[in-house]
């Protein structure tokens, strides 16, 4: 491609346009309020931001958060069973993707295929996805996006107790939680317990998929206090989770138990995490200091069966967030952001996939708003500097290993530019270009070994370049009374990409592949559209589309690129007077195209139909109403096999028909 067709497309995109999320009413779209890096609404910013709160989350019954953000356009989810998922957007995932809870990074070491996310949508207020690079405000990592997962908010005034429990029919299963929150003047605590548990699920086959059985235990609470100038949260976080470890041939050494059976005796994973972290917020004289400090414990096993403990990693992470916020005029907002993250990973275990190492990140930004008549313009540049340092780690790198301990420094800048034109009400474009980047993570850096995950021998390269990217993004909007259009196109250039590549060369038996880069390029559009006519204000129509393709300069596809997808759904929804102000019946259609693009280690899938349903209504009682909601999944009992799932290679499919049963009741006084 000549550099004047490239520079064109960066900067004005290929002809398309990405969905925001709609809100309840299309009456509302411009009320919705989103925080990003700054509080806006979505027609206030150039970044493609999709808010997604938790009311409607449930609606759909999702099995784990990552199950909940996969119904919104451009997100979908890798998984490896129903356990384990992890968040893909347009394409990029790991350590691609970067986590934010409470306001800080969050690593629960995703850069392993068969690590999930690890976190649960219990006790949180909503999820905002940041769509395309955001290295420029969150640090290295965001190339691909930003998952702002935001935790429940405090009360206004008074206390709230509420509980709730979902049944899932397919796995056995289910997921209850319990939560108090107070408020007194100017201040306030929360807490809540959750867990859940699951069974093995069966297939669209009415197969059982052995060791897909997964349990969890969570504990939240914060605290906090308003005073004149400063206001303060403060929240703790901890969850256990077991995951079962589902491999290739696992019938011949995991006898099948009972269908019920939530016993961990086969090989599983073992997750533990602790996050604990503060969020300041002073009030200076003409401006907001924001300070957001925290530590985070993560610690990941795996028990290969029968109690033995192979795998044992942790991973220990002190953070640190200091924001500057000016307004300089009415016209002119001023950020600056500085950033200070320190990591270790240390191994127990006697297997290692990776060496202990510490990690040292910084970075500094300057973010400008400006405000022009029906303009808007976004920009800033940023410089980010990380170090990586590992340490001799029994025999990963023992001397006469190829991979010795080493220590690489990387310092890359980063820019933005956008645009918004608000020509009308109803009418919004904007356009964004963003740069990216992300030093190699310790596994691309220094594996040396069999990943037994996927039966690989996997060797690192210390030499890896920083892996960049410049995407640009054209996003158009319309939305009225009874009508709600969006889309989107982007273009997504990478210089150094990483990707694994097959050597043709064996060890031990298993096949040996080695971190690559070469440049890549993945594009693709994104249309949703809402009716809700006037003359039936409780019926409300809605279509989307998706599209992604990844491409290695070289030649070649790149993994995990999710297929096409169209979605179609109405939801019929009305209020009544009396005990049951307001119920809704949301039938989904969602076909998935075949994906005949798969890597050089992929298979190719097949295309396939799910039929969904998602009801619920609201019951006034006297002390505090109750939620009900019934939700039915895959009803014809379709047997597909997903392309991001990693269960594929073993020849089994995804879940078949499930119904989840959902309760809640909440008193407030």
């Amino acid at each position: 491609m000549r550099i004047h067709h490239l520079l064109f497309l960066l900067f004005f995109g290929p002809l398309t346009v990405v969905a925001q999320s709609k809100p309840d009413s299309l009456t509302e779209i411009k009320e919705v309020v989103i925080t990003g890096f700054l509080p806006n609404s979505p027609k206030l910013t150039s970044l493609n931001i999709e808010p997604y709160p938790l009311k409607r989350m449930i609606e759909k019954a999702p099995f784990n958060l990552c199950d909940a953000l996969a119904k919104l356009p451009g997100i979908s989810q890798m998984t490896t069973g129903n356990s384990i998922a992890k968040p893909v957007i347009r394409g990029l995932y790991g350590n691609r993707l970067l986590i934010s809870l409470s306001g800080l990074r969050f690593d629960n070491q995703q850069w392993q295929d068969e690590h999930g996310l690890g976190l649960s949508h219990i006790g949180i207020n909503r999820v905002e996805v940041i769509k395309g690079p955001a290295s420029l405000l969150y640090g290295s990592d965001a190339v691909g996006g930003v998952i702002n997962v935001i935790e429940e908010k405090p009360l206004q005034q008074g206390m709230r107790i509420d509980a709730g429990t979902s049944l899932f029919s397919n796995s056995r299963g289910t997921i209850t939680d319990i939560g108090l929150n107070k408020r007194k003047n100017n201040k306030w605590w929360r807490i809540r317990l959750g867990v859940e548990n699951h069974a093995d699920y069966s297939d669209g086959g009415n197969i059982s998929v052995l060791n897909s059985r997964g349990n969890g235990y969570y504990l939240k609470a914060g605290f906090g206090f308003e005073r004149k100038n400063w206001k303060q949260e403060n929240s703790y976080n901890f969850s256990y989770n077991q995951y079962g470890f589902i491999l290739e041939d696992l019938s011949s050494s995991f006898t099948a138990d009972k269908r019920w059976s939530r016993e961990m005796a086969g090989p599983h994973h073992i997750v533990m995490l602790n996050l604990l972290n503060s969020q300041n917020t002073f009030q200076l004289k003409n401006s907001l200091l924001k300070l957001n400090i925290g530590a985070q414990s993560n610690s990941r096993r795996e028990d290969e069966g029968g109690g033995q403990i192979s795998l044992n990693m942790h991973l220990m992470s002190a953070l640190e967030n200091l924001r500057w916020e000016k307004e300089l005029s009415k016209k002119l907002t001023l950020v600056l952001n500085q950033q200070f993250n320190f990591i270790n990973n240390t191994n127990y275990g006697g297997r290692i996939i990776i060496p202990d190492a510490n990690m040292i990140e910084g970075n500094i930004a300057g973010y400008i708003k400006v405000f022009l008549n029906k303009w808007i313009i976004e920009t800033g540049l940023g410089i980010n500097h990380k170090n990586i340092q590992t340490f001799e780690t029994r025999t990963l790198n023992s001397p006469g290993k190829e991979i010795q301990p080493f220590s690489v420094s990387r310092t890359t800048g980063n820019g933005m530019l956008g645009f918004v034109l608000n020509p009308s009400k109803a009418l919004s474009i904007k356009s964004n270009i963003s740069s990216g980047f992300r030093a190699p993570n310790l596994a691309e850096l220094s594996s040396n070994g069999l990943h037994e995950g996927v039966y690989r021998f996997e060797i690192g390269d210390p030499s890896l370049k920083v892996e960049q990217n410049i995407n640009s993004d054209l996003t158009a909007e319309y939305s009225s009374h009874q009508l709600f259009v969006s889309g989107s196109v982007y273009y997504n250039r990478f210089f150094n990409y990483i990707y694994l590549q097959g050597t043709g060369e064996k060890n031990l038996g298993f096949p040996v592949f080695r971190y690559r880069q070469q440049n890549a390029t993945i594009y693709g559009s994104e249309v949703l559209a809402t009716f809700k006519p006037r003359a039936l204000r409780w019926f409300e129509w809605t279509e989307g589309f998706t599209s992604t393709k990844g491409l290695l300069d070289k030649g070649g596809y790149l993994p995990f690129i999710p297929a096409l997808k169209l979605n179609s759904s109405l939801r019929l929804s009305t209020s009544f007077s009396g005990k049951i102000p307001t119920a809704f019946a949301e039938p989904e259609i969602q076909y998935v195209f075949p994906q005949q693009q798969a890597a050089q280690f992929e298979t190719n899938t097949a295309d396939y139909v799910l039929l969904n349903l998602a009801t619920g209504l609201t019951i006034v009682a006297p002390k505090g109403n109750w939620t009900l909601g019934l939700a039915g999944k895959n009803l014809t009992n379709k047997k597909y096999m997903d392309h991001l799932s990693r269960l594929k290679y073993y020849g089994l499919y995804n879940q078949g028909i499930n119904f989840v049963l959902s309760i809640r009741k909440e008193i407030t006084w």
